[in-house]
């Protein structure tokens, strides 16, 4: 099978146009050797299906970035059958950098000029004939997005891929084409493949290069004592660099035709969004209130007060199967609404299979291993679905249209005081989708302290899987006390991870992980309406991997949960009254006490040691926190046997009238939950991430030590308020010893030396 592999800037288009090519086909895996993202699918409108690899989106092929030195290893290395280079049409000249770096190599390439209709729609023209004739390789305009030109494209590839072409570059007639050409003929004599392109990155002294090749680097050193430009002096790179760009304006430009336009009109849809959405003064707020929009849509209760307008029944369905579901006194929010039919029809499974087995004579504790064990568990954790699938979906608008783009560029301003660059936004954000894609797309950070400070953080963005703990606790807590509301403690609580993650790098770049912060350089993409394919696609992916997961983790996780919860440690089955005698209480009640300053300890009364278990639980995966409570629940109405599986909302309602527990230790269980050592998949990829073994067992122990205090100090100030002046006043002594420790006052700090040994 032919494979085709698609390169390209970053936000020119290429995942929109690897979607259209690739549709349901679209799989993920890892690129040999590393842990960064890889999508492959395959293409069938030809004569023989075309496998499609999608590359990381890069700027160049130089090695700052891992994942430009996967596109070029994968490039000449692997040998596709063709090259297809995405460029960005309302960006030309800076995207066909790229384009003469990929011409340099020996293998078939076709440019995609992608977004030729925003183009067209801004009255530009750009001569596709005149550019292929001025490169060499076929040129076809595009619309990934409306799916123009796609055909076309893949047929010239396909025609392409049939004939090998050899690598042919810009800078003939340049100041270093005499050296380029000299280390070519050294590298075609020792054998090696695309001559060319190793030639031009030794000549700039490349990095890999150098390593692969050091005796040729030795001439290149040479030829520098006896060279000096008059505005680079002997930086070959920049030389290079600026070359290309020359020849580009001088020999591609003028294919591009603009538009005269009015100085007034000049300013696009975007810019003028830009004035706004980026302001130095109203970005965060501004980006604030779309956030707090988000979770208002997706967990709001009553989310349309409509008060006596209509007819008293007429939203809540009072006395039908759908009472509540769509509201009591207002209309609920779309994703409270989708939450609601579907613990409606979980709970009427539950009850039917209880139903069953209990008319048909099923033993009492094959009943409860089925009703409460296996649906209860996996129910109390999929009845949620709905509002994760909708909260992704908004974050991927978002990020679809350019907005998340903006988002960094303001942040940077910000965490460039902290010492992370904007970058480093860009892998946080993807922490409220999945921890795991966003600390592999950490290695798109150049300095090495600010990624693992990056990696550190970015649990602290509550991912899908956390997302139950925080509805449905915080359901339970508006359930149980009538006070707040869903969606502002869930929005609170996201908003508290971020405070957090800004806190504790600002502490990591002010002591152990101090360095310079790189500039932050990202070309803001056009505002557009997502593609809805695209967008169900994803949400395809997202609601897959759910559910593999559900009836994988969660599923063995709550079968265990439910034996060692109905077994003594005689191996003895116990009853639901008798729970507390179980394998899962002893263990539980061991070792909550380390939980009291954090309020779900000691002070609860003898089933309190069901929130120690949940969060041990949520260790392997963060919804068996929900799924637990799903799973015991039923066993501990004020201890007797419920009458049917509780699930999400009310397992949590009922786990906190069993407690007794308080609102101060349940917003601090959510924060230690949170805050603490992620699901063992993200724990995994943290430890291949890092340098060093020794910098992940730190990281282990920072994210215990940061959700213990976070939610010791949640709990102990929301019981007693007066404490909040100790907790101030030991923050301040930590940060007057961080200060005095950066100006270096604490070096010659000599402490009394204590003699421990006896007298005589």
């Amino acid at each position: 099978m032919k494979r085709f592999a698609l390169a390209g800037n970053p936000n020119s288009g290429k995942t929109t146009l690897f979607n259209n090519l690739t549709g349901s086909t679209a799989h993920v895996g890892n690129w040999p050797g590393v842990t960064v993202d890889k999508r492959e699918g395959t293409y069938k409108k030809l004569a023989e299906p075309i496998a499609i690899v999608d590359l990381p989106g890069i700027y160049s092929l130089s090695p700052y970035t891992p994942e430009e030195v996967i596109s070029r290893n994968y490039i000449l290395d692997e040998k596709p059958d063709c090259v297809i280079n995405i460029v960005d049409a309302t960006n030309l000249e800076r995207n066909l950098y790229l384009t003469t770096q990929i011409m340099e190599i020996d293998v078939p390439m076709v440019i995609a000029l992608n977004m030729i209709d925003e183009v067209e729609k801004a009255g530009d023209k750009i001569d596709a004939a005149a550019l292929e004739e001025k490169i060499g390789v076929p040129v076809v305009k595009i619309s990934a997005l409306k799916g123009k030109g796609i055909d076309e494209l893949m047929r010239r590839a396909y025609e392409c891929s049939r004939s090998p072409r050899l690598g042919k570059t810009v800078l003939e007639g340049g100041k270093l084409m005499h050296l380029i050409g000299d280390c070519r003929i050294a590298l075609e004599g020792a054998g090696v493949d695309n001559a060319l392109f190793h030639a031009i990155k030794l000549a700039e002294l490349d990095e890999l290069e150098v390593k692969q090749h050091p005796q040729s680097a030795k001439m290149v050193e040479e030829f520098k004592k006896t060279f000096k430009d008059d505005t680079f002096g002997s930086d070959f790179e920049a030389i290079v660099a600026d070359s290309r760009y020359k020849y580009i304006s001088h020999n591609y430009s003028s294919a591009l035709t603009k538009n005269k336009r009015s100085a007034r009109e000049k300013l696009s849809s975007s810019d003028k969004a830009d004035k706004i959405l980026t302001h130095k003064i109203w970005g965060i707020p501004i980006f604030l209130v779309i956030l707090f929009a988000v979770f208002h849509l997706t967990f709001s209760e009553n989310f349309l007060w409509i008060g006596a307008a209509l007819p008293e029944g007429w939203v809540s369905g009072e006395g039908t199967a759908f009472e509540g579901v769509f509201g009591d006194g207002g209309i609920n929010s779309i994703g409270v609404i989708l939450f609601n039919l579907l613990d409606l029809a979980t709970s009427s499974i539950s009850d039917a299979i209880a139903g069953a087995m209990s008319a048909g004579g099923v033993a009492d504790w094959a009943t409860g291993l089925v009703v409460d064990g296996i649906f209860g568990g996996l129910f109390a954790v999929l009845s949620f679905l709905p509002q994760i699938l909708l909260l992704f979906l908004f974050f991927s608008i978002l990020e679809d249209s350019g907005y998340m783009a903006r988002v960094a560029f303001i942040l940077d301003r910000i965490f460039r005081r902290f010492g992370l660059s904007g970058r480093a936004f860009m892998p946080m954000i993807m922490g409220f989708g999945c921890s795991v894609p966003a600390m592999v797309n950490t290695r798109t950070l150049a300095d090495e302290s600010e990624r693992i400070a990056t990696i550190r953080v970015i649990p602290f963005f509550s991912c899908g899987a956390k997302l139950p703990i925080l509805t449905a606790i915080a359901g339970g807590i508006v359930q149980m006390t009538g006070l707040g509301n869903a969606d502002i403690i869930t929005y609170s609580m996201y908003v508290l991870g971020i405070v957090v993650a800004i806190a504790a790098v600002l502490i990591m770049r002010s002591t152990t992980m101090r360095g310079e912060v790189p500039p932050f350089i990202m070309e803001l993409p056009a505002y557009r309406a997502p593609q809805f394919r695209s967008l169900m696609m994803l949400l395809w992916d997202k609601l897959k991997h759910f559910v593999k997961k559900a009836f994988t983790i969660i599923l063995a996780s709550t079968i265990v949960i439910w034996f060692i919860s109905h077994f003594s440690f005689n191996w003895k089955f116990l009853p639901d009254s008798e729970m507390n005698d179980s394998i899962l209480a002893g263990i539980g009640m061991l070792v909550r006490p380390l939980f009291t300053p954090l309020g779900f300890g000691s002070q609860l009364n003898d089933w309190g040691w069901v929130f120690v278990v949940a969060a041990v639980t949520g260790l392997i995966a963060k919804e068996n926190v929900i799924a637990t409570f799903g799973t015991l629940a039923a066993c501990i109405t004020s201890g007797f046997v419920a009458d049917e599986a509780l699930e999400g909302v009310d397992a949590v309602a009922e786990m906190i009238s069993a407690t007794g527990i308080g609102i101060p230790a349940l917003i601090a269980f959510i924060a230690f939950n949170m805050l603490t050592i992620p699901c063992f998949a993200a724990v995994a990829t943290a430890k291949a991430e890092m340098p060093d073994k020794k910098r992940f067992n730190y990281t282990l122990v920072f994210w215990v030590v940061t959700s213990y205090l976070v939610a010791s100090m949640i709990y102990l100030i929301g019981e007693w308020w007066w404490t909040s002046f100790i907790w101030v006043a030991v923050w301040a002594a930590a940060i007057t010893l961080i200060v005095l420790y950066n100006k270096g006052k604490l070096k010659n700090l000599k402490l009394p030396k204590i003699n421990f040994k006896k007298r005589a």
